[in-house]
């Protein structure tokens, strides 16, 4: 870098440097004070002699005066200085001539504490000469940085063209600075890294260490960070966020300047990458879909999802079908779903689970093909590909609409995950349909990691005869007195119906769950006994219940 310009402050050039120019050089500069801060920013020149002209200055400023304003008692010209350095000016430069022949000492003295630099001029100059040619100092030094900054731009974008993408972006930068530059997501996790840290070191244990393990707290002082815009207004339009480290040297106004311009690069790259990948998911969602719909033969599906990336073998294909609430989409500004597959590809990757992830944003579906070596590891593998989809979910984050402060988003339902039966094509083809159907009449249920689509047939059944009055009708019948009573009285009774069921009659079970001793337990039970006039050890009503109580999320 140009050794005129600050490597740490506002661009600017240094006290030394303007004393140096030819108009303060021919006022024969004498340094009566700081003579060890002259390498202080002058971020401007102004020049006057009223008392209370620090009250005019923003700091930074080389102060020209002839010395009519600093007063004729010492304690006045003591307080001047002070005044001044406390505004955090660059330098005081007094002319010589009719108010001083010399400097006062208290002024002198004032200013060697205060640690501003003083400088004496013995022979008249022009100020307005010196304010232009220290102006134009500045704005050169300004057009310089710009046109440094403006050169990896160019070196950026020709990267861009030559086929290069991020890696080489950040490369490019990371020479720059001289020091390691990181990508990261808004909430902090690393998504790229170039560049080297000290003695070598490399940028990911740069990261690791500085920020890994404390994404909440402030980066290392002198630190740039520059946000990568998504598009849109507001926090969400932040796509991700550039990190420049300053652990090899100091990082001056000009990378944060190149930084910002790598920044609108990146944000083009991101968007281009997430319109790709979105579209690639869709197009993998429309090839499932068709699978599942038998638009695709099973002697057709392997060709195409060859093609698609997916080559299983002849091992087992599990189908899973996530579908979201009506009330839930990732979010993201409208990468979102191409962030969930990504996610979701990277969590099994991570846990060698072979999948083809496609996503029908229509119908709020992600749907995979996962292959198994065994079919004796469906259930495991089920467990990983859950947690996969909702840790993806959260990554492309999955937001519910907004609710009145204080309130819970209790009644939104949650994503829920439906394990088909493992199989070949033709079987993956049948699974995933029904997988899809019960995705959907699982809406609603107690949350679990993920259901088994053959234990969803009966709530598959009740929720194909929605809204049809027959069922309206049964759950009237079957459990309408119980509704009427927990509509108009405390403590309702479907609950204490719905969990006693749900653990076969057994009543130790129900009371630990529902935190009630036995007694209490006993008496509701007698209570919804009488409500609904029927016998609950009977077998033929305990089926009945079950079927209403099922039946009612469907009914209305």
């Amino acid at each position: 870098m140009d050794r005129r310009l600050d490597t740490e402050g506002a661009t600017g050039i240094t006290v030394q440097r303007a004393l140096e120019l030819p108009g303060l050089r021919s006022g024969l500069p004498e340094i009566v004070a700081g003579a060890d801060r002259l390498g202080r920013t002058v971020r401007w020149v102004h020049a006057g002699e009223v008392p209370n002209i620090a009250s005019l200055l923003k700091g930074g400023e080389l102060l020209l005066t002839t010395g009519y304003g600093l007063g004729t008692r010492p304690a006045d010209q003591r307080a001047f200085v002070r005044t001044l350095a406390e505004r955090g000016i660059a330098a005081l430069v007094v002319e010589l001539g009719p108010r001083f022949a010399r400097l006062p000492a208290a002024l002198v003295e004032t200013a060697r504490t205060a640690g501003l630099p003083l400088v004496q001029l013995h022979r008249e100059v022009p100020f307005v000469t010196v304010t232009e040619e220290i102006h134009t100092e500045i704005v050169n030094g300004h057009y310089a940085l710009l046109q440094r900054a403006e050169e990896v731009h160019h070196r950026c974008t020709e990267a861009l063209l030559g086929g290069g993408g991020i890696p080489q972006v950040l490369g490019i930068l990371a020479g720059f600075v001289s020091n390691p530059v990181f990508l990261e997501t808004p909430d902090g996790r690393l998504l790229y890294a170039a560049g080297a840290g000290p003695e070598g070191a490399d940028a990911l244990q740069v990261w690791e260490g500085l920020r890994g393990q404390h994404k909440d707290t402030p980066p290392p002082a002198g630190s740039v960070l520059v946000d990568v815009p998504g598009g849109g207004l507001g926090p969400g339009s932040v796509r991700a966020r550039l990190v420049l480290l300053p652990v090899r040297g100091p990082l001056a106004p000009v990378h944060r300047m190149a930084a910002e311009r790598a920044a609108g690069i990146l944000a083009v790259v991101l968007m281009q990458a997430r319109q790709e990948e979105e579209l690639a998911a869709r197009g993998r969602g429309d090839f499932l879909t068709d699978l599942a719909e038998g638009r695709i033969t099973a002697e057709d599906a392997p060709a195409q999802a060859r093609v698609l990336g997916f080559k299983p073998g002849g091992s087992p294909l599990l189908p899973v079908v996530m579908r979201l609430g009506d009330s839930l989409a990732p979010g993201g500004g409208g990468g979102g779903w191409a962030v969930l597959a990504r996610a979701v590809a990277e969590e099994l990757a991570a846990v060698g689970v072979p999948a083809l992830l496609g996503v029908r944003p229509v119908e709020g579906r992600v749907l995979l093909l996962v292959g198994l070596r065994t079919e004796a590891e469906r259930s495991a593998v089920a467990d990983r590909v859950a947690a996969a989809l909702r840790a993806g979910g959260e990554r492309a984050g999955m937001r519910r609409p907004a609710t009145p402060t204080g309130s819970s988003h209790r009644g939104y339902p949650q994503p829920v995950v439906v394990v088909g039966v493992a199989g070949g094509w033709a079987a993956a083809s049948a699974g995933l349909r029904h997988a899809a159907e019960t995705a959907t009449a699982a809406q609603g249920l107690p949350e679990r990691a993920w259901y088994d689509a053959r234990r969803l047939d009966i709530d598959l059944l009740l929720w194909r005869l929605r809204g049809h009055p027959d069922l309206a009708a049964f759950v009237e019948r079957a459990i309408g007195p119980l509704q009427e009573h927990d509509r108009r009285s405390k403590p309702p009774l479907l609950p204490t119906l719905q969990t006693y069921l749900a653990h076969a009659g057994r009543k130790a079970e129900t009371a630990r769950e529902l935190h009630l001793n036995r007694q209490t337990l006993y008496n509701r039970l007698a209570r919804i006994g009488e409500l609904l006039g029927t016998d609950l050890d009977d077998p033929q009503t305990v089926l009945t219940l079950s079927l209403a109580l099922r039946a009612r999320r469907h009914a209305s």
